[in-house]
C-alpha cells in the first residue's frame, strides 16, 4: 500500500523536537513553530517521506541530521543585503569603531560569509579594517565551509555588485576579488584577521567582548523567550557602548532590553549598549 505523504502535524512535530534533542542534543523548541512546520514539511516532501521514515532516517542514518539541520536553518544571504543599512553603518557606527586602537566585531548567523566580507570591505574602505578582528558564526558546518573559501558565482558578484552601488560605496566591488572565469575570489586581505566557526545561539555562551554584533534576519525565526536569551547573550557580549544589529524586519521588543540599549537607527535596528 503506497503511503499518503502529507505535512507534519503539531503534535509530531512536538514529537520530532524531543527526538532531535534527546538523539543529536540540538533544541529546536524555541524556534517559530510556524516557520519550523513549513520547512520540515518541504523536506518530507522532497524525500518523499513519512514522519516514521522522517524519524528512523535522523536516527539510524549517518549524515542525514546535518542534511537536515542544513534544510531547516535558514541560510539566505547576499552581500550588502539591505544596501541603507551598509549605509548608516558606514556613517553612524565605523567613526566611533574608528577611535578604538582594537576593534571585535561578531557576525552570528553568518551562513556563507557574504555578511563578514561585506563588513571587511566597509573596513577596508574606510582604513580601519588592519586593527579588526571579525567573528564569523552559524550553526551549519556545510556554510561555514563555503565562508571559509571566499569564492562566489560571477553571476552572484554582479548581483552584489548592484547592492554594492546602493549603498553609496565608493571604487567599485570587483577591487575587492580576484575574477576567474565564472567565479570571484574575495582577497586574501579581507580574509585576514577573519574566523570563521561554528557557534549555536541556543545553546553556547559568551565567548569574547565586542565593540560591534550583527545578527541580521535570523530573530524573525525564533520565538520571543529564545528572542530575549539571545539578547541577553548579545548585551553580556558587547563592550560598554558596543553596537547591537538587527535585521529590518526585527526589533528590541522586550522592555527589560529597550531600557539597555539606545536607538542609533530604528528604521535598520541599529542598537548601541548603555552603561557597563
Amino acid at each position: 500500500m503506497k503511503v499518503q505523504l502529507s505535512g507534519i502535524a503539531p503534535e509530531e512535530l512536538s514529537e520530532l523536537i524531543s527526538l532531535v534533542k534527546g538523539v543529536h542534543g540540538f533544541d529546536f523548541s524555541d524556534y517559530g513553530k510556524a516557520s519550523l512546520t513549513r520547512r520540515v514539511s518541504r523536506i518530507m516532501s522532497l524525500k518523499k517521506l513519512s514522519f516514521y521514515d522522517l524519524k528512523h532516517r535522523l536516527v539510524n542514518e549517518d549524515g542525514f541530521f546535518q542534511h537536515f539541520l542544513e534544510e531547516v536553518t535558514v541560510n539566505v544571504t547576499e552581500m550588502f543585503r539591505d544596501p541603507n543599512f551598509y549605509r548608516s553603518v558606514n556613517e553612524l557606527v565605523i567613526p566611533y569603531l574608528s577611535t578604538y586602537q582594537h576593534v571585535k566585531i561578531w557576525t552570528a548567523g553568518c551562513s556563507s560569509g557574504e555578511e563578514v566580507y561585506s563588513l571587511a570591505i566597509l573596513l577596508r574602505e574606510a582604513g580601519i579594517k588592519h586593527k579588526c578582528f571579525i567573528y564569523g558564526t552559524d550553526i551549519n558546518t556545510e556554510v561555514l565551509k563555503e565562508a571559509r573559501k571566499g569564492i562566489y558565482s560571477f553571476r552572484k558578484i554582479k548581483s552584489y555588485a548592484e547592492n554594492y552601488v546602493m549603498a553609496s560605496l565608493k571604487g567599485s566591488l570587483t577591487d575587492h576579488f580576484t575574477v576567474m572565469y565564472d567565479a570571484a575570489t574575495i582577497h586574501s586581505e579581507l580574509k585576514q584577521d577573519t574566523l570563521f566557526s561554528v557557534h549555536n545561539l541556543v545553546s553556547d555562551g559568551v565567548f569574547n567582548e565586542f565593540q560591534l554584533i550583527t545578527c541580521r534576519n535570523v530573530f524573525i525565526y525564533f520565538d520571543n523567550a529564545l528572542q530575549e536569551r539571545i539578547l541577553d547573550l548579545f548585551y553580556n557580549s558587547l563592550a560598554p557602548h558596543g553596537f547591537l544589529c538587527l535585521g529590518s524586519k526585527e526589533t528590541i521588543r522586550s522592555e527589560t532590553f529597550r531600557k539597555k540599549f539606545k536607538v542609533i537607527n530604528g528604521k535598520e535596528n541599529i542598537y548601541q549598549k548603555i552603561g557597563t
